[in-house]
């Protein structure tokens, strides 16, 4: 039996999208995403529990993400769990673990969540077949974007 590496994960930003450029001028966005699952605990209390989640995106979706994910922004993405090593200035090992986004999906309609200035509607890395937002601006920045996913 072969083996699968994926996480899908809907959750809000809690800060901004953090784009970097690697030597070879290849965008990358780290992102933190937060879920949340409620439950009642052993008095029957409502309680809540978060948990942070790093997410790194690459190339055009790097640039996506810069240009319209905001703090607050609902988002659904879904790519591979991956952790890497490297070395810290006292030349300790470091690891972290992170999701590498394949496909991200703007989950906010337009004009809500705390993102702001977010534009919202659903659009994803490659998938043209989903509904745009209705507004015209963002729609007509995709329209060509499958041709330089490096993905």
């Amino acid at each position: 039996m072969s083996s699968l590496n994926k996480a899908q994960l809907i959750g809000r930003l809690g800060q901004d999208p953090e784009v970097r450029y690697t030597q070879a001028n290849t965008a990358v966005a780290t992102l933190s995403i937060a879920t949340s699952e409620r439950y009642k605990d052993s008095n029957g209390e409502q309680q809540e529990k978060t948990e942070w989640h790093r997410v790194v995106a690459w190339g055009r979706l790097a640039e996506i993400c810069q240009q319209y994910l905001t703090k607050g922004s609902l988002v659904y993405i879904e790519g591979p769990i991956q952790t890497r090593s490297w070395e810290d200035n006292q030349g300790q090992k470091r690891y972290t673990t992170e999701i590498k986004a394949l496909q991200m999906t703007m989950l906010d309609s337009k004009g809500s969540g705390s993102g702001g200035g977010n534009q919202g509607g659903n659009q994803s890395s490659g998938n043209q077949n989903q509904p745009m937002s209705s507004n015209v601006e963002l729609g007509k920045d995709f329209d060509n974007m499958d041709d330089d996913l490096p993905f």
